[in-house]
């Protein structure tokens, strides 16, 4: 990776970010965005601000991130309701160059859309922007809808894919029960994952996920028993909430993950297959090269699998019914080494991306 050359005064960076760091996916951004920026300039020192500044920001909150040399706005969905509109004088007030970095768009699934209003204040704040660098096509998309040139933006990816993983010792992972891990290793090794971190469409579909995600876990037991192998179901927790629903899926012996973002990754590497619908499950899954099929409760889900051409790895709710989760999964799980040699490609060609955006970040310098 290039590096910038050093330089007698240490530049600092303002990074406004996702700020819930109990929510590991948004943890796992915060610290994949700030890795890459320590390797691309390497003696700077990195400023964190809450990207709710963005809404509720100060002139004085405006005056101290212009003492950066450049402000890095993401990676993240944070043009989503939650944190719009845009406060137009707190931002027209960010005088340091500006740039967004791995942001992406939110719909969930059966909310509305933005207002008018929000999605104006996203563009405005785009507009603003040296460099646009979002982690999908429909974030691009949503921009340019809303009037934001199409030349200005690059689909770059989503940083997350790229946090160092932490490897455990196998001491702390049979503390964990989470012994007979790697690759090599004779035990089916499934993980699964359930969005329950304030998703209000969940009790609606509550029934169908659980059910859809039992038929899964028959048919490993079966499969397993068939193959005369052991079976090893994890489950990946991801936000606190989830602490309220996973024991829901009836298992006696799921072992439960609850680790920092590096060592959930590093878990996530040697899982067979994972079933989940929390995005960042998805992204750090792919970045372990371990396939994982979502069960989709917003646009991003679909997003981030189109982003890396593999549409199948998505479920629609609508579709739980007809047992196209357990059908897909028999699919995936047969096909897991294609995976693995897919992602590893494909995980190049995403950190070009984001190496060229973060040089176009040092031409503005």
């Amino acid at each position: 990776m290039e590096k910038l050359e050093n330089k007698k005064r240490k530049i600092t960076i303002a990074h406004l970010h996702v700020w819930d760091k109990k929510n590991k996916g948004d943890l796992a951004i915060v610290l994949a965005v700030q890795e890459l920026l320590h390797s691309f300039f390497p003696a700077c020192r990195i400023v964190d601000y809450p990207v709710s500044l963005l809404k509720e920001g100060t002139l004085d909150d405006a005056k101290k991130i212009n003492k950066a040399d450049f402000i890095v706005i993401g990676g993240g969905g944070i043009f989503y309701s939650y944190f719009l509109p845009y406060n137009h004088e707190f931002i027209s007030a960010l005088t340091s160059p500006l740039f967004i970095f791995g942001a992406g768009y939110i719909k969930e699934v059966d909310a509305p859309a933005l207002s008018k209003k929000a999605a104006e204040s996203v563009a405005f704040l785009a507009n603003l922007a040296k460099a646009v660098g979002v982690r999908d096509n429909n974030t691009k998309k949503f921009l340019v809808a809303n009037g934001v040139k199409a030349a200005k933006i690059k689909v770059i990816g989503d940083p997350a894919a790229f946090l160092k993983e932490k490897k455990l010792n196998n001491v702390f992972l049979q503390k964990l029960k989470l012994s007979n891990l790697g690759k090599n290793n004779n035990p089916i090794r499934i993980g699964l994952n359930l969005n329950y971190s304030g998703w209000l469409g969940f009790g609606k579909w509550h029934d169908d996920i659980l059910k859809s995600y039992r038929e899964v876990i028959s048919f490993f037991q079966e499969f397993a028993i068939l193959k005369n192998r052991q079976l090893e179901i994890y489950y990946l927790k991801h936000h606190p909430g989830e602490e309220n629903i996973y024991k829901e899926l009836g298992l006696k012996d799921i072992h439960l993950v609850d680790l920092s973002p590096a060592e959930h990754k590093y878990i996530y590497g040697q899982m067979d297959l994972i079933i989940g619908m929390m995005l960042h499950v998805g992204v750090m899954a792919f970045g372990a090269k371990t396939a994982e099929i979502s069960v989709a409760y917003d646009l991003r889900n679909y997003s981030f699998a189109e982003f890396i051409k593999c549409p199948e790895l998505v479920i629609d709710l609508n579709k739980l019914k007809k047992g196209l989760l357990l059908n897909r999964t028999k699919e995936v799980f047969n096909k897991k080494d294609k995976y693995e040699k897919l992602f590893e490609k494909t995980k190049l060609t995403i950190l070009k991306k984001q190496e060229d955006f973060l040089s176009e970040i040092k031409k503005f310098l």
